[in-house]
């Protein structure tokens, strides 16, 4: 067993977390994570209310008993959102662990997130982002490289050289990932001086996914040449899997489209319809070149036990080479 202080520090038996994915990690899918052994997050935006969102935490606390958290999205969105909601919920419902992305949080969040006793989680891009937030009070920071699928941010660094670079730079535990599909991934992060791995592109392709079979099995035949860079030319960049929604998007950007017209392809709710009616071309779908990795579709338990397994027999077999 890999114990790390990210496993002791939130409760979980692996040192593995789950990418907050939009639409994709609801209620269930973060329960069967959390009861796999790894950390299960809530993606709050999907939710369009309060009302909404207090449903689903009551149905990952009735599915589940371990540690899982919730995902509060900084980042600009279409409609407006007070996050203060989502935490208001958090704190009647007793949730103890929470994770923000993008802009650092404000001042008034973490002063909450505190009082409440929550640890926090802060997911960025890099070494400077990682810094003012561990003077903020975040307990843990998240990186993920180049490779990763979704957000890349602008620092275009792979994560070979980002993981252990922020590693280096603050005094929190760190949780790394980008590209990871296997074990052989989880024991080089965790050798990079990380405490915990995030995975989000290949647990979409386990059965508890809520995304159409279609979609799993083309990851399954997918290779690590199958992702594209999209949304740069509005400073948004995604890797996402190639498809002719990605492709009609590169196009407009090609030829300098308003946001307006990009948007008719990416957002949200085109992504959506790929995800419950298995129209492999009708959104964008954020994708890592690890999905080259991905050659089956297993519980989320299964495919945790088979990769924490692989981890510790490589890191055996490597302690084993040391003369």
């Amino acid at each position: 067993m890999i114990e790390t202080k990210l496993t002791k520090l939130l409760g979980i038996k692996y040192p593995l977390v789950g990418g907050t994915m939009m639409w994709i990690t609801t209620a269930d899918f973060v329960a069967a994570i959390s009861n796999a052994g790894g950390l299960g997050v809530l993606a709050s935006a999907v939710y369009q209310s309060k009302e909404e969102f207090e449903v689903a935490v009551d149905a990952i606390q009735k599915k589940t008993d371990k540690p899982f958290a919730v995902n509060i999205n900084l980042f600009p969105a279409m409609r407006a959102i007070d996050n203060n909601e989502y935490v208001d919920v958090m704190i009647d419902k007793g949730v103890k662990i929470v994770e923000t992305s993008g802009h650092s949080a404000p001042e008034e969040l973490c002063k909450r997130f505190k009082d409440a006793g929550m640890t926090w989680i802060h997911k960025c891009v890099g070494v400077k982002y990682a810094l003012k937030v561990q003077g903020m009070g975040a307990d843990v920071v998240t990186v993920v490289g180049y490779e990763n699928g979704g957000a890349t941010g602008r620092l275009d660094i792979g994560t070979m050289v980002l993981v252990p670079t922020v590693v280096d730079a603050v005094n929190l535990p760190v949780i790394g990932g980008g590209g990871i599909s296997d074990g052989r991934g989880v024991a080089a992060i965790l050798s990079l001086g990380a405490e915990g791995v995030i995975m989000g592109s290949r647990i979409m392709a386990t059965k508890e996914c809520p995304i159409h079979d279609n979609l799993k099995q083309a990851f399954v035949g997918a290779s690590e040449l199958d992702t594209m860079l999209v949304m740069r030319s509005i400073n948004a960049t995604h890797r996402v899997w190639i498809n002719d929604a990605a492709q009609k998007c590169r196009e407009l950007e090609e030829n300098q489209a308003s946001f307006e017209e990009l948007y008719e392809v990416i957002k949200g709710d085109n992504a959506k319809k790929m995800y419950d009616e298995g129209d492999l071309g009708a959104g964008i779908v954020s994708l890592g070149q690890g999905v080259g990795m991905t050659h089956d579709v297993p519980t989320v338990a299964e495919l945790f036990e088979r990769i924490m397994k692989e981890a510790e027999e490589r890191l055996v077999k490597l302690n084993g080479q040391i003369k």
